[in-house]
């Protein structure tokens, strides 16, 4: 086999013939024979990644052995972008939300890329799993950078209805009964009497049912545990929290039903007419 310069060596008068490592002048050469892990390839990387018309042993000039070059980048993004779609591809499929099963081997199958080549892009499982929750968070517009109080009711819209799109959904839709079943039918019946009872007569018996909702989510144990495992607040302060918000709904019971506009500053509420501006006095001509 002849024997083909390596351009990206620094050691000129080194050449690489079957896996042999001549040097000029010397005598001497060193032998690094193929163990079947590609991470030393000649050109660094794989079949996935290479500029078509490349090979490890391709003879031609520096100039299409290059390693930075705009065609070996594209085909880089594109392998990158593959494996990112698929493994979003996997995670709509998992039918709850343990990431457990999206490990390096299934995405590679699921993209047709060798594992190697998942590990190129991707140094460990957490970076793989941070680059999926990035695209899943890109199809339905969620940015955390210029996040606003004002957005939250469209986003949060968003979000939930992007939900269908998700195995998972049908588990949470068939969720198993609570341990208390009749206590929990109690408690959901005395909010929806409640709610019914202080709610405007002009309020749709669904949206007294989705206000009851609302105040038994924040009137739950998992409320309570993410206060205190995932904002790490402490008992009286979860406590505080759970009873403020709940302290907000009951006032919102009494005035603006689910499902309808928050009021913007400066602007009318929802049954309040639009402010007529004044008509200017008249001047009359001299």
């Amino acid at each position: 086999m002849a024997a083909s310069a390596h351009p990206d060596d620094d050691t000129a008068g080194i050449t690489h013939t079957a896996g042999i490592t001549h040097t000029a002048g010397t005598g001497t050469s060193t032998s690094t024979h193929a163990t079947g892990d590609d991470s030393a390839g000649a050109l660094g990387g794989d079949d996935d990644d290479r500029a078509e018309g490349e090979s490890e042993e391709d003879g031609a000039s520096p100039d299409r052995r290059r390693y930075d070059s705009p065609l070996r980048r594209r085909r880089a993004a594109e392998t990158r972008e593959r494996i990112v779609a698929a493994g979003s591809a996997l995670v709509h499929g998992f039918p709850t939300w343990d990431w457990s099963s999206l490990t390096f081997r299934a995405v590679a199958d699921r993209a047709g890329v060798s594992e190697r080549t998942v590990y190129r892009h991707f140094a460990t499982e957490r970076q793989l799993h941070d680059a999926v929750m990035g695209r899943l968070e890109e199809e339905v517009g969620l940015s955390y950078d210029q996040l606003r109080l004002d957005d939250l009711p469209a986003l949060a819209d968003r979000v939930l209805a992007s939900l269908s799109t998700f195995e998972v959904w049908r588990g949470v839709a068939a969720y198993p009964q609570p341990p208390f079943v009749a206590e929990d039918e109690r408690r959901r019946a005395a909010l929806l009497r409640a709610v019914a009872e202080a709610a405007p007569s002009s309020w749709s018996q669904e949206q007294r049912l989705e206000a009851a909702a609302a105040i038994d989510v924040l009137w739950n144990l998992p409320t309570f545990e993410r206060l205190i495992t995932g904002w790490k607040l402490d008992a009286a302060q979860a406590t505080s929290t759970v009873t403020w918000a709940i302290g907000l709904l009951v006032e919102a019971v009494r005035g603006r039903p689910p499902g309808t506009t928050p009021p913007v500053p400066g602007l009318p509420g929802p049954d309040q007419p639009p402010a007529v501006p004044p008509v200017p006095d008249q001047v009359s001509p001299d």
